[in-house]
């Protein structure tokens, strides 16, 4: 292949022209990034960086040099405006490019609030980009007054920022509880708890009626009726796969863009790898928003392209930092039916379903997470008895 061509200049597609030339590749390779800027992580946006404890050059995943030395042409600030699968084509706002593969990175985007609550008013934020954080991070001074919409991961390590600045919080979400879609009741019911005893109203079972204000937000009209009055909103209602070059290219998707087992589309050459890929697992499809998926995704997909015949087996693994809580999640939890609650350097969650661990939540126990991890990687489940006696050394489940 004389050009290897990576859309999306994400943790994804750092990893995919890493692997590629680490792999021998020694072809064109080019990345293509819609931001201006190096390839970054994201995890420290909302915390170390928003707070003011990380440097912006800290954030990125290797410096300039690295590309430069190992020939990765770096097309930044450049995003690829349409894709011709069958003359196997690029198209940017420059020109275009042919290619021998392409691979598609292009990440998620974060849910916006929608324009009949916002009302055009300014002081709405997303939290996903760089971009993003440098214009929030001038609102967050102590004193002011934050909404967070949504009580997800997202919303919930927004609140705990905003709290250690000094910002006063309301957290509002729509569902019956915190957490509804991606974690059991215990776990939603113990960050419930620590939000409270750090300041944060939180009102479940009511969600964002309409912003008020003379060009920039001054209240929220909530769904119950009650206003309160507000400088910042952030929303955190989800995302979704970045999939409109995809769609628009003729791939098939399904819950973000179709993949097999080895990372290929419905198009020849075509790849993609992290957020915006849907996989198979088991006798459905898995889309997985994480770093560990989109680096271990990416590196088996960097394999395959050039000729390997790898499947890709997923070891999902979260984390997520809220005051001096540092909550590690190990695991699928789709399908449990019982939670078995541990008590022992800490708190942890363990999923099952019947006899079978799917997954756990660990809250300040970094063994439990070790431990559940590599059982759940061995396919081994320990008996809920021995899980629930926190007298039990954690060692001896494996």
């Amino acid at each position: 292949m004389d050009h290897i061509a990576v859309i999306g200049a994400g943790q994804a597609g750092a990893t995919l022209v890493e692997t590629l030339r680490k792999r021998g590749y020694d072809g064109r390779l080019t990345l293509w990034g819609s931001e201006d800027v190096l390839p970054y992580q994201r995890p420290p946006l909302s915390k170390a960086y928003l707070l003011g404890e990380m440097e912006r050059t800290r954030l990125h995943l290797r410096p300039r040099t690295f590309y430069d030395d190992h020939d990765v042409e770096l097309r930044l600030g450049t995003p690829i405006t349409a894709l011709d699968t069958g003359t196997r084509t690029l198209m940017h706002r420059g020109g275009s490019d042919t290619f021998d593969a392409a691979i598609l990175a292009t990440g998620s985007t974060p849910n916006a609030l929608p324009d009949r609550c916002t009302g055009g008013l300014l002081g709405t934020h997303v939290i996903r980009t760089l971009a993003d954080i440098d214009a929030l991070r001038p609102q967050m001074t102590p004193g002011r007054r934050m909404l967070v919409v949504g009580g997800g991961y997202i919303g919930l390590e927004a609140a705990a920022v905003a709290r250690k600045i000094g910002l006063d919080v309301v957290l509002v979400e729509l569902n019956v509880r915190l957490l509804n879609r991606v974690a059991c009741k215990p776990t939603a019911d113990w960050f419930r708890a620590l939000h409270r005893d750090h300041g944060v109203d939180i009102r479940e079972g009511v969600g964002l009626d309409t912003l008020l204000g003379d060009g920039r937000i001054e209240a929220a009209r909530l769904t119950d009726g009650t206003e309160i009055a507000v400088d910042i909103v952030i929303a955190g209602i989800g995302a979704h796969p970045e999939t409109a070059l995809a769609e628009a290219a003729g791939l098939t998707l399904d819950n973000g863009i179709a993949v097999d087992a080895r990372g290929r589309t419905s198009a020849p050459g075509i790849w993609a790898a992290g957020d915006c890929a849907s996989f198979p697992v088991g006798n459905g499809r898995v889309r997985l928003e994480s770093v560990p998926n989109a680096i271990d995704m990416a590196e088996v997909v960097a394999r395959n392209v050039l000729g390997g015949t790898e499947a890709y087996v997923p070891r999902p693994w979260f984390w997520s930092d809220q005051y001096d809580v540092k909550l590690q999640i190990a695991g699928l939890n789709a399908g449990f039916d019982d939670i078995v609650v541990r008590d022992g350097d800490g708190r942890s969650h363990w999923y099952y379903n019947g006899d079978r661990l799917l997954a756990v939540d660990a809250m300040n126990d970094p063994r439990a997470y070790m431990v559940g991890k590599r059982l759940i990687e061995a396919g081994r489940s320990p008996a809920k008895s021995a899980v629930a006696d926190g007298a039990t050394p954690i060692k001896s489940l494996m």
